[in-house]
């Protein structure tokens, strides 16, 4: 095996760390559940695809040394993370909208007949995965997750740093892959219930309160960060 790559031991933890971080609760998770419901799995696998794609990007900044600079430039580390908290807060508005659109009868239509929303099954493939791609890349905790979660991972012996962290990224988005695309599985199984339409409704109400703490959470650590 070669040096730049960790053991099994290493391997193993870091493959643990990463499931308990995926199956975390954040604005990765939540978007891919609810537009997984919302739209299908075909919606679901899109936003998934997204997110990973976001986090290949900040799996390469942290090899590259880019993260380290936006940790040292307060100024463009807080210009991202206002751009990542409204864009989550525009994410929160879009699912209180939907939550509170009027339904609209079928085509039988008739008094008793079923009412469907407006569906977020709208937007294309392409829509979905820049969506989830915004969101992982926009917020810049995940840069700086990256940064300080690899290099404990990395071996000491590695002859080649670069090549381990590339290798480690690897690893975290094959698995983060992996698992978001089981829980847009398990959520298309579930969305094959006839769930009531109230009941969706509150989910993406619920759904929109949480993007919208979100939201906050990042806006706010903004001083933290600048403080």
């Amino acid at each position: 095996m070669p040096e730049w790559l960790p053991g099994p031991a290493q391997a193993g933890a870091f493959a643990l760390a990463v499931l308990v971080l995926n199956a975390t609760p954040g604005a990765d998770l939540l978007l891919t559940l609810s537009r997984s419901l919302a739209g299908g799995v075909r919606a679901g696998l899109a936003t998934a695809l997204g997110i990973n794609a976001g986090c290949v990007l900040h799996a390469l900044a942290a090899a590259f040394g880019l993260a380290t600079l936006l940790a040292l430039v307060p100024g463009a580390f807080l210009a991202l993370q206002w751009a990542g908290a409204c864009y989550l807060a525009w994410l929160g508005f879009g699912l209180w909208r939907q939550a509170w659109r009027q339904p609209v009868p079928t085509k039988s239509g008739g008094v008793g007949s079923e009412v469907r929303p407006l569906p977020a099954q709208l937007p294309g493939f392409w829509v979905d995965f820049r969506r989830g791609l915004l969101t992982n890349a926009l917020n810049p905790k995940v840069a700086l997750f990256f940064l300080a979660f690899l290099p404990p991972f990395v071996p000491a012996s590695s002859p080649d740093r670069m090549a381990s962290f590339l290798a480690l990224g690897a690893l975290f988005v094959v698995q983060s892959t992996v698992f978001l695309f089981g829980l847009v599985l398990l959520a298309g199984r579930l969305r094959r219930w006839q769930t009531p339409q109230s009941v969706l409704r509150i989910f993406s109400a619920l759904g929109g309160m949480l993007f919208m703490v979100l939201a906050w959470r990042l806006a706010v650590s903004k001083a933290v960060a600048a403080g």
